[in-house]
């Protein structure tokens, strides 16, 4: 994916509630300040967002003089030999096209066979089961003739023949929380390893204190997560490029964007998602560059990270008012944040960046009709603005992307799998050190302390997801609007 260039990027500007992010050039900075010569320089800022010490000061500072000689041996050991955290990125990917038989490993040769590759499922993941409303935007689509594959629907959904093995980390939810914690390189592994689980056949029985080899490997992965696309979608792409394996990867953001320029590339753009996903900038990076490909300007972009509204629709008993009220709250400050841009027309489109928000589509729409009636923001936003639902032109492209690779199954082909495969991420409670909330689930220091490189470490385990694991908010969610995937799941 190729970015705009430099000088067109829109700056984001993010907080815990609200990133906005404006196409026009900001302010030139104040002039600085002489310092006088006896003050000492200013503690520089690192790339980690941290704060190093003032450089040194001719024949005060020096290391020699400030840290007994005893000490520089341990030191210099600190400073040359490499952490977990400094571990080489690649490692994973090496390692990972293996035997299939130890954690975190594939059998690349899975993938010799053209005829059975097209008969393998196809993979979805997310953080969590708020990817299970992409899965059923796959499962319901029509918009193709499946005989011709020319558009238009002939009322035979899409993916009919097709059988798919969704997995939801649910143990280390939510992703949104790792770059806050500052630890993106730890998201990103995890990123991959679910990658590597759809790829394998290792997995772990509801019950037992082994795995099993009984999964099938997958041949098209779909990334059901805005955050798991912002911060994984490239090295995803390379691993799979690395191995050489006939794998296709299609991620939810580029979806969106499209579906922006199909919608109202002309009119102002608000993105709604969650807080990981705003402070990415990967909504308003991507909608730019897909934008500028067709010949558009950069348009204005706000955005809202919410850290409240998926869990209310979901059910969350932590959130205890309507989900109406949690929408009317972010629709306001997605406002907010778009009249602070001056943008001169109208927010007309609103991408649903969070997977869990097309679920809540009718009461952010209602929220949006309210604040319009409002002859204070009746300039600011359209009455009715288009929505733009990622999960409907991410299927839209799957099916796209796996008919240009001759992928779909062929008319009489039996897929490999006679049922759809969920699986859920649990804690390994029996994990040397492994550290659990009252919940059961990890520990958050725990949880968010972990760093990348070590590839042993299984603390977690994928274990069958079905209804009877579920809870009953979420359960009662899948039950009256995801019905194609409840039928699918119900009846395992």
């Amino acid at each position: 994916m190729t970015a705009a260039p430099a000088s067109r990027r829109a700056r984001p500007s993010c907080s815990t509630s609200s990133c906005s992010t404006s196409s026009r050039r900001p302010p030139l900075p104040p002039p600085r300040r002489p310092r006088p010569r006896s003050e000492p320089p200013a503690p520089r800022p690192t790339a980690g967002g941290f704060f190093s010490p003032p450089l040194a000061r001719p024949g005060r500072d020096t290391l020699s003089s400030s840290i007994p000689m005893r000490l520089l041996p341990t030191l210099l050991f600190v400073l040359l030999v490499p952490t977990a955290a400094q571990a080489d990125p690649n490692a994973l990917i090496r390692r990972a096209a293996g035997d299939g038989r130890a954690a975190f490993t594939f059998d690349a040769g899975a993938w010799a066979d053209p005829a059975a590759v097209r008969r393998l499922p196809i993979g979805v993941f997310d953080s969590g089961i708020g990817g299970l409303t992409v899965l059923e935007a796959i499962l319901t689509l029509d918009a193709f003739n499946n005989e011709t594959l020319a558009p238009g629907p002939d009322g035979v959904p899409d993916f009919a023949a097709e059988r798919f093995v969704y997995f939801g980390d649910q143990a280390n939810m939510p992703y949104g929380n790792y770059g806050a914690a500052g630890r993106t390189d730890y998201l990103r592994e995890l990123i991959l390893k679910d990658t590597i689980f759809l790829l394998g056949r290792r997995a772990w029985p509801a019950q037992g204190d082994a795995p099993h080899f009984a999964k099938p490997p997958v041949k098209a992965i779909v990334i059901a997560c805005n955050t798991a696309t912002a911060y994984g979608l490239e090295d995803i792409r390379a691993a799979v490029a690395a191995w050489g394996i006939p794998v296709i990867v299609v991620g939810v953001v580029e979806a969106g964007a499209r579906g922006v320029l199909e919608t109202n590339p002309a009119g102002g753009i608000g993105v709604m998602a969650t807080v990981g996903t705003c402070a990415s900038g990967v909504y308003p990076r991507t909608i730019g560059a897909t934008l500028g490909r067709a010949g558009f300007g950069p348009p204005p972009i706000a955005q809202q990270g919410s850290a409240t509204l998926a869990g209310a629709i979901e059910g969350d008993t932590a959130f205890t008012e309507p989900v109406a009220v949690y929408a009317r709250r972010e629709v306001r400050s997605l406002a907010e944040a778009y009249r602070e841009l001056r943008p001169g027309r109208p927010l007309e489109t609103v991408v649903l960046g969070c997977t869990h928000y097309p679920l809540a589509k009718t009461e952010i729409a209602q929220a949006f009709a309210e604040l319009a009636a409002d002859p204070a923001w009746r300039d600011v936003v359209a009455p009715r603005p288009a929505f733009v639902d990622p999960a409907t032109l991410t299927a839209r492209e799957l099916f796209r992307e796996l008919a240009r690779a001759r992928l779909r199954l062929s008319p009489g082909e039996r897929p490999a799998i006679a049922r759809d495969q969920f699986y859920l991420s649990v804690p390994r409670k029996e994990y040397p050190g492994i550290r659990l909330a009252a919940d059961g689930g990890l520990e958050r220091d725990y949880k968010y302390g972990r760093v990348p490189g070590q590839l042993d470490r299984e603390d977690t385990k994928n274990v069958p997801l079905t209804p009877a694991v579920l809870p009953p908010a979420s359960a009662r969610l899948l039950r009256e609007r995801l019905t194609a995937v409840w039928s699918r799941l119900g009846s395992d």
